[in-house]
């Protein structure tokens, strides 16, 4: 069950934290792909759930609320054909572990939308977060639906 002919059935998405950024992307190519793949999210170091995560998901319809933030070490990393890494820190640890996981990689860089926390109010807070989310499901739509029609975010 390969997702329309890209070869991949099992997808792994990687940050640094599995907070916002991975988490976001597992749930949009879920929500796109539904039972055609397998998919999962992981983080260098397992982060906490993040609410501005799950509410700029919930606004489009996606639902992150009951995700567990998992560390690399914990996500059966040998089972995913695809590791998309989308910080640095994720790229480096997942190319380590494809000398000894065959799984293709790919690097998204993908800016980390909390590092508006410490000097955003609420508003900018949402736009950052929104911002990833946007890039993320624009960037997923292109890489597993190219020629998907339909409303884009």
């Amino acid at each position: 069950m390969s997702g329309e002919g890209d070869g991949h059935q099992t997808v792994l998405f990687a940050c640094a934290m599995n907070a916002v950024r991975s988490p976001m992307a597992a749930a949009i190519l879920q929500h796109l792909m539904g039972p055609h793949v397998q998919v999962a999210s992981a983080g260098v170091r397992p982060g906490l759930q993040d609410p501005y995560a799950v509410a700029v998901m919930d606004e489009i319809g996606i639902d992150i609320s009951d995700h567990e933030p998992t560390a690399f070490k914990d996500a059966e990393v040998e089972k995913y054909d695809l590791i998309v890494t989308l910080s640095p820190e994720a790229h480096h640890h997942g190319l380590e572990l494809t000398r000894v996981v065959p799984a293709e990689i790919e690097y998204w860089p993908t800016p980390d939308a909390t590092v508006v926390l410490e000097c955003g109010n609420r508003d900018e807070i949402l736009a950052a977060y929104r911002s990833v989310r946007d890039t993320l499901f624009r960037k997923i739509k292109q890489r597993f639906l190219p020629t998907a029609g339909g409303p884009t975010v």
